[in-house]
């Protein structure tokens, strides 16, 4: 799959929009559903999905080891990110103290992009990612309450096993998804989610389920918007750039959803977390608009 280079420019913008939406979509869902059944049945759909886009585009399939290589990713990408969000906060990490530490994903990112593929990052684009960083910190803070939540151990490892994922999963589908189409890639992805999925709902849950038309909606956003074209667009990201500029998008995700928490459940935005979107805004334009390496 190829798109035009005026369509590739935008294609960030989507991204980020479409993201934002996860947190706010397993609002909807979670109450009626428990989180990895729900992960489950999300990624049970999804493969539904992209089985009938695979043969309306008769999208070529990888080989073995490729076809290898994309469940890694999708037990990166996927399970343990999202696997670890979800079981963070079940275990009573509150989403803004998990959010600040899968935020660290862009600095994570760019760390072991420097150290393990080699590539250049200006001064001005540690200045970026170090913003980007300050700025996230500054938006979620407010909504914290400290000393109201017991610090449960399992539960941050939870969320270091997700932000590890999430940005392991990005280098190694930078340096071994190369030629990949993405949508058989994605398909692969989204067998090994299954798969974890499956193990962690019916070792720790009881599949309880209410058909809330909350959840149904919540669930059709969830594949469509989220696991079907975000996923695409991110996979389309790092295969056209750096993974570092990549990762600092993600800075982006957070300010976004406050805005969309604003405009849905009413949450209030404070003068400190409005700052806190400018400075991230800020860090990633700092990221962006160092020229690329010649």
């Amino acid at each position: 799959m190829s798109l035009p280079a005026g369509v590739i420019r935008f294609v960030p913008l989507f991204f980020v929009l479409l993201w934002s939406t996860g947190f706010i979509g397993a609002r909807y869902g979670l109450p009626y559903i428990e989180p990895f059944y729900l992960l489950l049945t999300r990624t049970l759909l999804t493969l539904g999905v992209f089985g009938g886009l695979i043969l309306i585009f008769r999208a070529r399939w990888p080989g073995p080891l490729q076809a290898l290589h994309q469940m890694v990713v999708g037990a990166l990408v996927h399970g343990c990110y999202l696997g670890g969000v979800f079981a963070a906060i079940k275990w009573q990490l509150p989403a803004g103290v998990t959010s600040i530490l899968v935020g660290l994903q862009p600095v994570l990112t760019a760390v072991l992009a420097w150290g393990m593929l080699g590539q250049v990052l200006h001064g001005r684009q540690w200045l970026g990612l170090m913003m980007g960083l300050l700025g996230v910190m500054l938006v979620l803070g407010t909504g914290l309450q400290p000393g109201q939540f017991e610090l449960r151990p399992e539960a941050v490892l939870a969320a270091v096993i997700a932000l590890a994922g999430i940005s392991i999963g990005t280098l190694y589908q930078k340096r071994f998804g190369a030629g990949t189409d993405l949508l058989t890639g994605s398909f692969y992805q989204y067998l090994s989610t299954a798969l974890m999925m499956a193990a962690l709902t019916f070792s720790f849950e009881h599949q309880q389920v209410e058909w809330h038309p909350e959840l149904i909606g919540a669930l059709l956003w969830l594949v469509f918007g989220l696991s079907v074209s975000a996923i695409l667009l991110l996979m389309l990201m790092i295969r056209e750039g750096e993974v570092a500029r990549v990762a600092s998008y993600f800075y982006l995700v957070p300010p976004v959803t406050a805005l969309e928490a604003w405009w849905l459940f009413g949450e209030r935005l404070s003068l400190m977390a409005i700052g806190g979107m400018v400075l991230a805004v800020a860090g990633v334009y700092l990221v962006l608009r160092v020229p690329r390496p010649v």
